[in-house]
């Protein structure tokens, strides 16, 4: 991913932690656990992560990572407690600050939502090298906001039609929404190698077509990422563990290694 910040000013300044939002256009795509595996191999190459589970209605994060917190980001926002309490160490050498599942009340942007999770954001990026945004799928304006608050873009996509469009949906958005210039991708669950650098060039050439056609909007998708079909990510998910800790021999795990050796790169 470039190291040049994005110029749009909407989005904070790149003070404290690194942030990138891990989104997708639709869900069962693997993004929740693309994110949970590339926070373990980012902390293994000595970066401090945190991962916010920022799917504030229907969190998963604690599913993915097998986890049981008492505390979460929604006793946070009602002052039950701390920063501090709530965020929590994660299998794989990294902290998590989970979300509540079911919260009926953070399905929609309200102004109280909004300041709230600017808050925590600003009050989490001194104390890490990366953090890390689990976002929902789709483009409500709960996801879209969440995506603006940090200064690089994951999109996950699969090779299927449905997930393909939905992706270029949301890509849209963030070009013509957010103004973004550069997106990255990751195609997961790939037939064959290749794959991944094909569907990034047709995306990017039907992007090119709409987006390219405002005055000195240049856009750019990069392909950061191709993760291959591999048995050994269904064994994790099912068994709630992670991939890197439990198979980190596997193509996949392999696949996340590469992907967080690029963005540090």
């Amino acid at each position: 991913m470039s190291t040049t910040p994005d110029p749009a000013a909407s989005r904070p300044s790149r003070s404290g932690a690194r942030t990138l939002a891990v989104t997708s256009g639709k869900g069962g795509v693997g993004k929740t656990f693309v994110t949970a595996n590339l926070a373990a191999a980012l902390a293994a190459r000595g970066q401090k992560v945190l991962v916010l589970d920022a799917d504030l209605g229907l969190a998963n994060l604690d599913v993915v990572l097998n986890l049981h917190p008492k505390l979460t980001l929604h006793d946070v926002f009602t002052e039950k407690a701390t920063l501090e309490q709530a965020i929590l160490p994660a299998p794989g050498g990294f902290s998590v600050l989970l979300a509540g599942s079911g919260m009926v009340e953070y399905s929609r942007l309200t102004p109280e939502v909004r300041d709230k999770l600017l808050h925590i954001i600003d009050l989490v990026k001194p104390r890490f090298d990366w953090v890390l945004l689990d976002t929902g799928a789709g483009i409500s304006d709960v996801v879209l906001f969440a995506i603006s608050l940090a200064q690089d873009v994951l999109v996950v996509a699969t090779p299927e039609p449905t997930s393909l469009t939905d992706a270029y949906a949301t890509i849209k958005v963030l070009a013509t929404q957010q103004e973004r210039r550069h997106v990255g991708l990751l195609v997961n669950q790939a037939n064959r190698v290749g794959e991944g650098k094909l569907i990034c060039g047709q995306l990017q050439q039907v992007l090119q077509r709409f987006v390219g056609a405002v005055p000195g909007a240049g856009f750019r998708l990069e392909l950061l990422g191709e993760v291959k079909a591999d048995p050994a990510v269904r064994q994790a998910v099912l068994k709630r563990q992670l991939m890197l800790e439990h198979y980190p021999g596997c193509d996949a795990a392999q696949a996340i290694k590469a992907l967080a050796a690029k963005l540090l790169g």
